[in-house]
């Protein structure tokens, strides 16, 4: 990227490179870097050019900063600028130049397609003419036949022939739009730095400093920072889970998914990731007062001018200097219309091209130095008219003396600025229009200030062709359509569907914003797709746990507790876990604050079995029997063949009834079990127990509980007293 120096008229190019990149929720701040060598004792103003400023970026967020130089060097003013690149076309890019040369073969096929369809009409339209009968025969003439069969047999070779030329190439046809569309479709995904066209429009700002202090004695090393924001870019979270064979021990890998299509390419810089909003209003609110008494006017905003007044009378110089260039344009148009006066020798008395001016121009000289009206022209003298010729008509002549018309070019100019004619009168001698006086209509009404009038980088004043309306601020025209393709292509981010399980940074961050500095220099490309970076490593606590809830499955699943030991937080993501360097599977992480705890699934372990027994035994209690007695018990066994104690967590669940005649009775477990309150989805499991214990290496552990039901006389349970 080059930087063009202006000191004092003269132009030097040096190296701008893209130094950091700031990525928010949605959107990103980039900062562009250049260095250059001010000369000894300069003072006063100096320009910079920043090139390849992407038109993506907001006109209005460019920021110009002196990171390093001389005391008193200040940026005083940053304005946009588009430029447009001459490219070769050896030059383009290689996806261009492919869309091309696909186009160009498209429509060569093309125009050969229409060329062979109008052959084939016409050899179609091939048809034997029987000759004319003679007016004298009465009989129509005899044809012969061999003729017209061989024109039919020619026309059937033919069209054969055409047929199968345009089958073949409508097949080359259709392989050629398949070929264009497959390269405007790679020139759609890559990046978003290779032009669209052959003559693009490229960005620019133009950065004026100035030097209020003492000018340096030496030349003295500047370097300068450019800073713009661009919509096109966001980011996700990502993680990584790397535990060891144990799952004691392990490194959990904070990674970030970041896309972006601002038109220039992000190679080598230092990114940072905030959760943050770009655009969002960070101003104080204003509070009104509120009075007993009159009622007052609101007041006036600041910051804000009405228009000085007389506004008008400030173009009536202008607008007598056009009426007169208007009239004297009609005054040529109708020159150039009338016709000369010829006599009848076809001799034509209109001054010749070139004598015209310099006449012109003699006679105006002669006007300033007598200051009197120019003198007439002598008319030419009488010629004699040929026998036989027709007279001139009397308009002719009585047509006046021939004058010679004022003009204000000069020599040299072209004839067609001042042409004089017979018959015209001078145009000094015509009054010139009135100028357009603006108090003969409303004037019209200057817009209240609001926040986008007091944009003054947007605000564009009014020449003198703009009506009734010069002299006024309004805000700028729409932007370049170049910048606009560009910025809708940037908008096309924002609906790229997110990776698996992520989640976006403002919803995952809740009230607080929080903001990632990446360790190593990035590259992102300019593509609109998901890249991925690493960020950091984060310090976590590990805690390894097996849980089993045997009486829906047996299988007995592996999970870590995650703890967050680091000063921040971390957001919610996908966590790739591995075990050993074998990838097991993704699962979701939520948002950890710092020191917040969270169990991870790490899917299920086969060295830890286990298997669930029930029995049932049933009988009578109470005065007659009429108590039904149903006695559970609950075996499970746990089987550990790892070579290492592990923490199980064996889950139960007792039967909960809303009916008061209906009695549970818990027994005592064997080892005592406890109740599980910690809710699951979202809510708390009713008789949920739990068993937690640690299993030393290759053993085996039983686990018993017991509980009773009591149904009352004439009651049953749905499904069978003895269903388990």
């Amino acid at each position: 990227m080059t930087v063009a120096v202006e000191p004092g008229g003269a132009a030097r190019t040096l190296e701008s490179v893209l130094r950091s990149v700031v990525v928010y929720a949605r959107g990103a701040v980039c900062t562009r870097r250049a260095s250059f060598t001010l000369p000894a004792g300069h003072r006063g103003e100096l320009r910079v050019r920043f090139g390849g400023v992407p038109l993506s970026a907001t006109q209005r967020s460019l920021r110009g900063t002196v990171a390093e130089g001389p005391e008193g060097l200040r940026v005083a003013d940053v304005r946009p600028h588009l430029e447009a690149a001459i490219v070769e076309p050896d030059d383009l890019p290689r996806l261009l130049r492919a869309v091309r040369d696909a186009d160009e073969l498209v429509t060569r096929l093309r125009a050969r397609h229409q060329r062979l369809t109008e052959q084939i009409d016409e050899t179609a339209r091939l048809r034997a003419v029987p000759a004319k009968p003679r007016r004298d025969d009465p009989y129509p003439r005899p044809a012969a036949v061999e003729p017209v069969l061989a024109l039919a047999d020619f026309v059937v070779d033919r069209l054969a022939v055409l047929h199968d030329r345009r089958r073949a190439l409508d097949d080359e046809l259709r392989q050629a739009v398949h070929d264009a569309e497959v390269a405007r479709n790679r020139l759609g995904e890559a990046s978003g730095s290779v032009p669209l066209e052959e003559n693009p429009m490229t960005g620019a700002a133009v950065l004026t400093l100035d030097m209020t202090g003492a000018a340096a004695e030496e030349p003295v090393e500047v370097v300068l920072d450019l800073e713009y924001q661009v919509a096109g870019a966001r980011w996700v979270p990502q993680y990584q889970l790397r535990l060891d064979h144990a799952m004691t021990g392990g490194t959990l890998v904070m990674r970030a998914a970041v896309a972006q299509r601002t038109g220039e390419d992000w190679t080598g810089v230092r990114l940072g990731l905030s959760t943050a909003d770009l655009d969002r209003r960070t101003d104080l609110p204003e509070l009104r007062s509120l009075r007993i008494g009159r009622r007052q006017a609101a007041p006036a905003a600041s910051g804000w001018r009405e228009p000085p007044s007389g506004l008008a009378e400030l173009f009536a110089d202008y607008d007598a200097g056009v009426a007169k260039r208007d009239e004297r344009r009609r005054m040529r148009a109708a020159v150039a219309a009338t016709p000369a006066p010829t006599l009848a020798g076809g001799f034509d008395y209109r001054l010749s091209e070139a004598a015209a001016p310099q006449m012109d121009w003699m006679g105006e000289e002669q006007y300033r130095g007598g200051g009197g009206p120019p003198p007439p022209v002598p008319s030419p003298p009488p010629m004699p008219i040929a026998p036989g010729a027709a007279m001139p008509p009397p308009a002719a002549a009585a047509a006046p003396a021939p004058r010679m018309a004022r003009s204000r070019s000069r020599p040299g100019a072209r004839s067609s600025d001042a042409t004089p004619a017979y018959g015209m009168a001078p145009p000094a001698q015509a009054a010139p229009a009135p100028a357009p006086a603006a108090e003969s209509a409303p004037e019209p009404e200057q817009p209240s200030p609001g926040d986008l009038l007091l944009d003054y980088a947007n605000l564009v004043l009014d020449g003198p062709d703009q009506g009734y309306a010069r002299g006024r601020l309004r805000l700028g025209g729409g932007e370049n359509p170049s910048a606009e393709v560009h910025r809708r292509r940037a908008a096309e981010v924002a609906d790229l569907p997110l990776p698996a399980h992520a989640a976006a940074v403002r919803d995952s961050a809740g009230s607080y914003d929080y903001r990632f500095d990446v360790a190593a220099p990035a590259d992102v490309e300019s593509d609109g797709g998901w890249h991925t970076v690493p960020v950091c490593s984060v310090e976590v606590g590990l805690q390894p746990e097996f849980v089993c809830v045997p009486s829906v499955d047996e299988a007995v699943f592996g999970t870590v507790h995650v703890t967050n030991a680091s000063s921040y937080a971390l957001l919610a993501g996908p966590a790739d876990v591995t075990v050993g360097g074998e990838f097991l599977m993704t699962v979701p992480l939520p948002t950890l604050a710092p020191g917040q705890r969270q169990r991870v699934g790490v899917g299920v372990v086969e060295s830890v079995q286990v298997a669930r027994r029930t029995h049932m035994r049933e009988s009578t209690a109470g005065l007659r029997g009429q108590t039904t007695v149903l006695d559970h018990r609950v075996e499970i066994d746990v089987v550990n063949h790892l070579g290492r104690e592990i923490a199980v967590e064996v889950r139960e669940r007792v039967p909960v009834s809303d009916e008061k005649d209906v009695r549970i009775d818990e027994h005592k477990a064997e080892p005592a079990w406890e109740i599980d309150e910690e809710p699951r989805d979202g809510r708390v499991v009713r008789g949920a127990r739990v068993w937690r214990l640690k299993l030393p290496a290759n053993s085996t552990r039983t686990l018993v509980g017991r509980y009773e039901i009591r149904i009352p006389g004439g009651k049953a349970v749905v499904g069978g007293n003895r269903r388990a």
